[in-house]
């Protein structure tokens, strides 16, 4: 049996996935190593201080010249570095308050914004690492090969910072925004369901537990759900020979002392195998995408009630919201739902873990939206449109139904809320919604 990983190595793990701390790290490692081998192989090796233009350096024997220069580019790059990332936070924390708090951790993950970083503070530490080699005692020494490395650094950081600004300016723009967060949800809708759905795939049956679950595991802790390890919970499961099922869902918020996980055969789990049980789950106190999909879509759906709320009145942002749900709707319906049963051997259920349905992830999606939009035509027309196409991609009959019976609420919803032509152009996109389901009854019949 492979051995588990700690909710927090887990945790830390996921953190670090993201680039953030180790990019930067390893850009700074390798420039400052460099900085300190290049100056040390040039002492050792004259000849190579040849290789500089003598118009540059004319006396390769002076070495205030070499420490003047290496001191001004460590210094301004550091300069930069604070006054551009000073801005920037102010920046996120403007876009923050305009759109959602929990957009931070996507610019967090930004690989331009890692490069811009990593490249700044490696030109500082090579310079840094290659500043001793510069001295007049015992023996004066230039390293000017070394010196002439740092001023070709020196056009990196400007072209790096001329395109991070460029980068920036863009990336916080509210449709770059929530296409990255729809990007970054379908990433894990391919991972937590990568096989797509067939026509007329059958819906999981229903699994049944030989024996009755009366005892609980209560959370250690409070916080949010943000991993299950499934296999782990089952090999457990099967090893301590007992049943077991999750009681809340990934995502979901757990109280300290409440039960987390209910099982059978209660003289079989001590404490002990309490604790080994619960390390399986990572619990945080925070959400995150590793496999919340419908963290993503509370995001864009954050974005989108702040953006029809009488304060901001920006509709035009509320509506590439709904066209993005309505992307991560149809990934997520054209794929085979993740498995709630897990059985080993396989005519025995050890494991259930709830998902969110389809019901559930559209009332996470548009409900709403939908509630607060019923006096905006122009996102209420969006919504019904979104219905259609996430209808258009969908051959069961009975997620038709599901998303007509949507539709059939959001007109009601708007009725005597709107104009009459507003709700005119409604009914007629209603009315393509029906159409197309009726069609496919009368081929089918």
């Amino acid at each position: 049996m492979t051995l588990p990983l700690s909710p927090s190595l887990r945790s830390a793990i996921y953190a670090l996935r993201g680039g953030f701390l180790v990019r930067p790290l390893v850009i700074v490692l390798v420039l400052g190593v460099a900085g300190a081998v290049f100056s040390d192989l040039e002492e050792r090796l004259p000849v190579l201080q040849g290789l500089v233009p003598t118009t540059l350096f004319p006396s390769p024997a002076d070495p205030q010249t070499a420490q003047a220069i290496l001191t001004v580019i460590a210094a301004s790059t550091m300069t930069v570095v604070s006054i551009v990332f000073a801005i920037l936070l102010m920046t996120l924390t403007l876009a923050s308050t305009q759109f959602s708090p929990r957009i931070l951790v996507n610019f967090v993950r930004d690989h331009v914004t890692q490069w811009t970083l990593g490249v700044f503070l490696g030109t500082f530490s090579y310079c840094i690492a290659a500043l001793p080699a510069a001295r007049l005692l015992p023996k004066p020494f230039a390293p000017v090969l070394t010196v002439m490395g740092a001023m070709l650094l020196v056009p990196v950081c400007v072209g790096t910072l001329v395109f991070f600004i460029f980068h920036i300016s863009n990336a916080i723009s509210v449709n770059n925004i929530v296409d990255r967060i729809r990007r970054e949800t379908e990433l894990v809708i391919d991972e937590l369901m990568p096989e797509r759905r067939r026509p007329g795939h059958p819906p999981e049956p229903v699994g049944v537990f030989p024996t009755e679950l009366k005892e609980i595991i209560a959370s250690r802790q409070s916080g949010y759900i943000r991993f299950v390890d499934i296999r782990r919970l089952r090999a457990l499961a099967k090893e301590y020979r007992v049943c077991m099922r999750l009681e809340r869902r990934v995502g979901h918020f757990i109280p300290e002392g409440v039960a987390l996980i209910r099982f059978s055969q209660g003289d079989r789990i001590t404490h002990e195998r309490a604790l080994e049980l619960l390390s399986a789950i990572e619990i945080g106190p925070t959400r995150t995408m590793q496999q919340d999909v419908e963290f993503g879509v509370v995001q864009i759906v954050d974005i989108a009630l702040r953006a029809i709320s009488p304060a901001v009145n920006d509709p035009t942002t509320a509506i590439s919201c709904v066209d993005q749900l309505s992307s991560i709707l149809i990934q997520w319906i054209g794929r085979v739902p993740p498995h709630s049963f897990y059985y080993d051997p396989p005519h025995i259920l050890r494991v259930a873990v709830p998902w969110i349905d389809l019901n559930g992830l559209l009332d996470l999606a548009f409900e709403q939206i939908r509630h607060y939009a019923v006096a905006d035509a122009g996102v209420s027309l969006r919504l019904m449109r979104a219905l259609g196409d996430i209808a258009s991609t969908v051959n069961e009959p009975q997620i038709r139904k599901i998303l007509i019976e949507r539709g059939r609420q959001l007109l009601a919803g708007c009725t005597g809320k709107l104009q009459e032509g507003d709700l005119e152009r409604l009914r007629k996109r209603l009315s393509l919604l029906e159409a197309g389901f009726a069609h496919e009854d009368k081929i089918g019949g």
